[in-house]
């Protein structure tokens, strides 16, 4: 490359990162605007969730990020939205059900407990999306914490971690479990976190972009969910399904990340790192995943839908 040409690219790229610099000013500003005007939604902690829905068995969907983008008709990494997507997750997250927890990431004013970084992200992230959040939250709607599952890396003081995930093991506890997961996210495999289920078995999802195969997981979860807990780790396919599947009378929990994050709690990790022969898509641990030839975990496998 000529030196002009160099000179140019790093003008261009200044000039990028100026401009993006003064559009994150704009969007803070709006939002500080609007926040002024807007009560935050009521958000239980996450040890209040926990135990919430344990004692009452409750059906659970979380919405992160990841969901509003797609609400708002945004492609994610692992998932291309649609307006069917976004329109059952904007319905289930406008929901008011008996029985039934909608859980939300506490974020929308004091973020001081999360760590520097995901408290940076959350920041950002609401500048841009704060009125789509709060066009779909019912007012004076106490919702659950959607940090259930994602209880251990983001979190400044860690004290709590362990009676967190002890809790998290109260929801199965001495239950028959169908666990409804991608391909090669093997929750629970090399950890003891399904230890205390009375049983457990699985269908195998696609790593990416499961509402392609929504219908077909659906099905399935009702044909082998009959009696058991319904356990979804299927990105924003589960927050969809697992209210579709309480309404038609079964209890389904969207679990998400808690395995990765018992992981790290496991390891004492402080950074975001891979996981043997898991899926870890914040980690950069992705397609690249092999085949686990595990007797125990092949034997719990009923179907794979991918």
């Amino acid at each position: 490359m000529s030196k002009v040409k160099k000179l140019l690219l790093l003008f261009w790229n200044r000039f990028v990162d100026v401009r993006n610099r003064l559009r994150q000013k704009r969007l803070y500003r709006r939002d500080a605007r609007y926040v002024r005007r807007h009560a935050p939604p009521q958000v239980l902690s996450i040890g209040e969730t926990l135990e919430l829905v344990a004692r009452k068995q409750l059906s659970v969907s979380r919405f992160g990020d990841g969901e509003i983008k797609l609400i708002a008709g945004k492609n994610i990494s692992f998932q291309m939205q649609s307006a069917a997507l976004s329109d059952a997750l904007g319905s289930v997250l406008k929901s008011d059900d008996d029985g039934f927890l909608v859980c939300i990431p506490d974020i929308f004013d004091d973020r001081g407990y999360l760590l520097d970084a995901p408290a940076a992200h959350w920041r950002k992230h609401l500048s841009a999306f704060r009125p789509v959040w709060y066009a779909h939250l019912r007012p004076g709607k106490v919702y659950g914490n959607a940090f259930l599952s994602r209880c251990y890396m983001q979190l400044r003081d860690k004290k709590m971690c362990a009676d967190y995930f002890r809790q998290m093991k109260q929801i199965w506890d001495g239950q028959d479990v169908l666990l409804i997961e991608g391909e090669k996210s093997r929750l629970g495999i090399g950890n003891d976190l399904f230890d205390n289920a009375r049983s457990l078995q699985r269908i195998l999802g696609p790593v990416k972009n499961a509402f392609d195969k929504y219908d077909a997981l659906f099905n399935a979860a009702k044909t082998y969910g009959k009696d058991r807990l319904i356990l979804l780790a299927l990105g924003p396919t589960a927050s969809v399904m697992s209210y579709a599947l309480f309404r038609e009378g079964f209890r389904a929990i969207d679990l998400g990340h808690a395995d990765v994050e018992y992981e790290w709690f496991l390891q004492g990790a402080q950074t975001r790192v891979p996981i043997r022969n898991k899926f870890v898509n914040e980690a950069g641990a992705g397609a690249d995943v092999g085949e686990l030839e595990d007797a125990a975990y092949q034997s719990q496998i009923l179907m794979k839908i991918v």
